[in-house]
């Protein structure tokens, strides 16, 4: 089998393990004002970390951030754009459920029950098929293709001081079966090398 095969095929099997080994994924972003559209000039600087299990229908957030010019006024998630287009918000407004507010620095967690409603902006659900369901399938995809973004506003900037895309989290486990495929991949073309070598000197 040529080299080339040799390494799709291990590569796409190490992913097709990974993929079913869990049905939870993690997605991180960093928070700056250099993230919004138009840029500003915020020293202002966070995380947010994003845990969506597909099974459990949850998705659970965890957020810092610190240095703001201004108090926060609002938090959410908004879908689907890539960066750095502007897009309507996805979760619930005008923040969610007990994010600090007034304050120029703080941290948050919670868990969203994805299969209510209320864990959505109305007009996201409406464009997204109706249902709470494909609601979560539209954000979901939005977060896999790399078009959903954390925005933190503010009484000195309204359109959002910092913000971030959400960017997938490779797992452990993903990386260590990436590695053995492709160990697989190099032992074979080292087997493969020595072969045709060893027909050149016959």
């Amino acid at each position: 089998m040529p080299h080339t095969a040799i390494k799709m095929l291990a590569v796409a099997a190490c992913l097709s393990i990974a993929s079913g080994a869990h049905a939870a994924t993690v997605y991180k972003t960093t928070l700056a004002g250099a993230n919004e559209n138009p840029a500003n000039a915020s020293p202002g600087t966070g995380q947010a970390t994003l845990t969506f299990d597909t099974a459990a229908h949850t998705m659970t957030l965890s957020v810092t951030f610190q240095g703001l010019t201004a108090p926060t006024t609002a938090a959410h998630i908004h879908c689907c754009a890539a960066p750095p287009n502007n897009v309507g918000v996805a979760t619930m407004i005008p923040s969610f459920v007990g994010f600090p507010a007034g304050v120029v620095s703080g941290s948050y967690m919670n868990v969203f029950d994805l299969t209510q409603l209320s864990s959505y902006n109305a007009p996201f659900v409406a464009g997204s098929g109706g249902t709470a369901a494909s609601a979560e399938a539209a954000l979901l995809a939005g977060l896999n293709a790399g078009q959903a973004y954390f925005n933190l506003h503010t009484t000195a900037f309204p359109g959002g001081e910092i913000r971030g895309h959400f960017a997938v989290v490779p797992e452990p486990g993903t990386w260590a079966l990436m590695i053995t495929g492709f160990g697989f991949v190099g032992a074979a073309a080292r087997r493969r090398r020595a072969s045709l070598l060893g027909r050149a000197a016959v």
